[in-house]
């Protein structure tokens, strides 16, 4: 099947632009498709990368867009210049053929840096991936008893909580009653005293035993390290 554009008017024809011509090219079904799958995808690569360049303008103002009258300035190696005027600072960091960049806005005056604006950004993004990466992510694990449990399986869950907590993690304990249970719960408490109490060395309690529906539910967080107090006395020297 092929596609060709007719003259439907009835006036002379024009002479077609190299656009019009293109479209008067016979194609196939499979070549027409890739054609507009090509120019769909240019145009969305266009706008995205626009909308990277205005997103950058508008957080980070450079050069001629500093409408402040004086600034501090930093150099390019993070060496303090001292504060001068807007019209100074631009002259200096064309000298050096860099760019001058506001990167503390609010401070007063307003603090600008000479770099180069594309490597800045660069590091900028290269910080803030390296800064995502150290944080970790607490999950909540949880850990489901019920009031009947033997000592074998109390031991396993709590040697699970333990390994949860070593890799930062809460852990959700939850009681869990069924049928006739539901009774003793008031009475039956105690096993989650109990659980929290052979974790003592590593956790610690961070929301009490609340009841829940048909549950009752503790959470644990791990115990935060002491650091050495710096206002101990040492020891004296012995000759």
């Amino acid at each position: 099947m092929h596609f060709a554009c007719e003259n439907t008017d009835n006036k002379a024809e024009q002479p077609l632009s190299p656009a019009g011509r293109a479209k008067q090219v016979k194609m196939s079904d499979h070549s027409l498709i890739e054609y507009y799958q090509r120019l769909t995808a240019s145009r969305l690569f266009f706008c995205l990368g626009f909308a990277r360049r205005e997103k950058g303008i508008n957080n980070l103002f450079i050069n001629e867009q500093i409408r402040d009258k004086e600034v501090r300035v930093i150099g390019e190696a993070g060496n303090m210049i001292g504060v001068m005027s807007t019209k100074e600072a631009l002259a200096m960091a064309q000298d050096a053929g860099l760019d001058l960049i506001k990167i503390a806005p609010t401070a007063t005056p307003p603090v600008c840096k000479i770099a180069d604006y594309g490597k800045y950004q660069y590091e900028q993004l290269r910080k803030e991936k390296e800064a995502r990466k150290k944080q970790h992510q607490v999950d909540i694990k949880e850990i489901r008893i019920s009031p009947n449990i033997d000592t074998n399986d109390v031991n396993t869950k709590i040697n699970s909580a333990r390994k949860f907590l070593a890799k930062g993690d809460k852990v959700k304990v939850t009681l869990r009653f069924r049928g006739r249970e539901m009774a003793h719960m008031n009475t039956t408490k105690h096993v989650l005293d109990d659980f929290a109490e052979q974790l003592a060395d590593v956790a610690v309690i961070e929301k009490p035993a609340k009841v829940e529906g048909r549950s009752i539910i503790m959470f644990l967080t791990a115990k935060k390290e002491e650091k050495p107090s710096k206002n101990k006395e040492e020891a004296p020297k012995q000759d």
